[in-house]
């Protein structure tokens, strides 16, 4: 019996950094064919355009790059270098393959990121910031490896959005002053040609710039 293709439930399902590697290293070959051309996903570079839009400048980390569809529309807008960083190696080999970063960096971002302080003049993350993944604890992981300035524009699933306390999180970064220019804008994850539950799903796209 042919083991089924991984598909969205499992990515929102997920609850451990194994878990993640595991099922990432299952999906790596088939992503971007059957997930994101086959439901329209959007998501990727209707982040690269919010960036490049706010006036987002290389060099630019994309984390949580997966297969690399947002460095890859990065680049198509004139947006670089570009690096990925991801918990799943499988995934990021698949993001080589395009030839759209200069570097990659497998990390867990719950553990940080291991570059330099103020190495990047912009973060990026499309699909990241969802079910079963990354939640507002990572915040200072990004803003840590970004230099004073710098644009981010990080996708967050609409519904998880309120649920993982992203407002809070945002609203005390805002109130620090480690953050500044915040704008919420709210775009559709998937094309018309989507289907299933999740085919009228929303993103926030939170972009803002480091103090």
């Amino acid at each position: 019996m042919k083991k089924q293709t991984p598909g969205l439930a499992d990515a929102y399902a997920l609850s451990t950094p194994e878990d993640s590697r595991q099922l990432y290293a299952e999906w790596a070959t088939s992503y971007d064919q059957d997930f994101a051309a086959g439901q329209d996903y959007l998501l990727p570079g209707l982040t690269a355009k919010a960036f490049a839009a706010a006036g987002g400048t290389g060099p630019v980390l994309d984390a949580g790059a997966g297969t690399g569809l947002c460095g890859q529309a990065l680049r198509a807008l004139g947006v670089e270098p570009v690096d990925a960083t991801d918990i799943s190696a499988a995934m990021l080999a698949e993001a080589l393959r395009k030839d759209a970063y200069r570097d990659v960096i497998e990390a867990d971002l719950m553990e940080g990121i291991p570059v330099p302080r103020g190495s990047y003049r912009g973060v990026v993350s499309s699909g990241t910031f969802t079910h079963g993944h990354l939640g507002p604890e990572v915040l200072p992981a990004l803003l840590r490896v970004a230099a004073p300035d710098a644009w981010f524009a990080l996708s967050v699933n609409a519904k998880f959005y309120e649920k993982a306390g992203f407002a809070a999180a945002f609203d005390r970064l805002l109130q620090g002053q480690w953050i500044k220019s915040l704008t919420l804008p709210e775009l559709r994850i998937y094309g018309p040609r989507a289907s299933g539950a999740h085919k009228d799903d929303t993103a926030i796209i939170a972009l803002f710039q480091k103090v």
